[in-house]
């Protein structure tokens, strides 16, 4: 089922491999995801090709200075006829959400999508609305032009289970895309699943088997972000002023059997958590202004950590 549908997004979508295993882990795992590119990485046009292929309903909501929360989440509406208020469902209320360039808006427009990444539901008025799952966030922003944005705040960037950062494609895949876009014009998705299909995968991750030293290699790691002294790695103290959140736990326990699950296994090997560290991780460590000024990215940190964290 899972390889049917990756075929159908690569029917549109070139190389960017990481982001549609992304995708799907966080559809898996009930996770939101955060992608960083510059624009024209078909972002938007790889989740919009995965709804096509569920068969699900799929919104995007463009992120601007002057969006307020209710264009997000809806309003009550005033109808002098009856002199009654009504609910208006806003764009949030879909299975797939494309918060574009999220960073464009101020914190309380941000803030609309709190509620309903972490528990799936949307207060309007003093009325309370639940998501049909199953129900995704990507958000994205954009890392070149910075004038006019707003930073998400460390609260907020916690939320989301996966961080990824899109490079741009081979030469090979270049010419691929100006062959199937410019020249042939995009494929036909199929739909090859559905709903039930989605919560039937999810039944099976929640089956993974997960050995308990690889339980503890993932707290180890995480704690390794947060007393880098106490796992003989003393030198990165100085770089990280806040490590990882107990969420992170959670997230790369569970990035980790949805990574397993799309590669075909029923049980998580260390290389299913080492390769998802990177995604969990780096869009959760503050680092210091030492660090900033050293010019140390996070994922020099990271694999630091994975190299002296031995795996079980």
């Amino acid at each position: 089922m899972i390889d049917s549908i990756k075929t159908e997004i690569r029917k549109i979508i070139v190389g960017q491999e990481n982001l549609i295993d992304n995708l799907l882990i966080g559809l898996i795992s009930s996770g939101h995801i955060l992608v960083e590119s510059v624009p024209g990485l078909a972002k938007t046009t790889a989740i919009n090709t995965l709804s096509k292929a569920l068969g699900i309903d799929f919104k995007r909501i463009q992120f601007t200075p002057d969006l307020l929360p209710g264009d997000l989440t809806g309003a009550q509406i005033y109808n002098p006829r009856t002199g009654e208020f009504s609910i208006r469902q806003g764009p949030i209320f879909t299975n797939l959400l494309l918060a574009d360039e999220i960073n464009r808006s101020p914190a309380k427009v941000q803030s609309a999508l709190l509620e309903v990444m972490a528990e799936c539901q949307i207060t309007i008025a003093n009325e309370s609305f639940k998501i049909d799952q199953p129900f995704l966030v990507m958000a994205t922003q954009n890392p070149v032009e910075q004038e006019g944005t707003y930073e998400l705040p460390e609260a907020q960037l916690d939320r989301f289970m996966l961080k990824t950062t899109l490079d741009y494609n081979t030469v090979d895949e270049e010419l691929k895309i100006i062959n199937r876009v410019a020249i042939d014009g995009f494929s036909k998705v199929s739909q090859v699943a559905n709903v039930d299909d989605i919560l039937n995968i999810r039944q099976k991750f929640k089956s993974i088997h997960v050995d308990d030293a690889l339980k503890k290699y993932i707290v180890k790691i995480i704690f390794a972000t947060r007393y880098p002294q106490e796992y003989g790695l003393g030198e990165l103290q100085d770089f990280i002023e806040f490590g990882a959140s107990p969420r992170a736990s959670v997230d790369l326990y569970k990035a980790s059997c949805a990574k397993a699950l799309i590669r075909g296994n029923d049980f998580v090997t260390p290389l299913d958590i080492a390769s998802m560290t990177f995604d969990v991780l780096q869009h959760r460590l503050v680092l210091s202004y030492k660090a900033q000024a050293e010019n140390v990215s996070k994922n020099e940190l990271i694999q630091q950590i994975l190299g002296v964290i031995k795996a079980p």
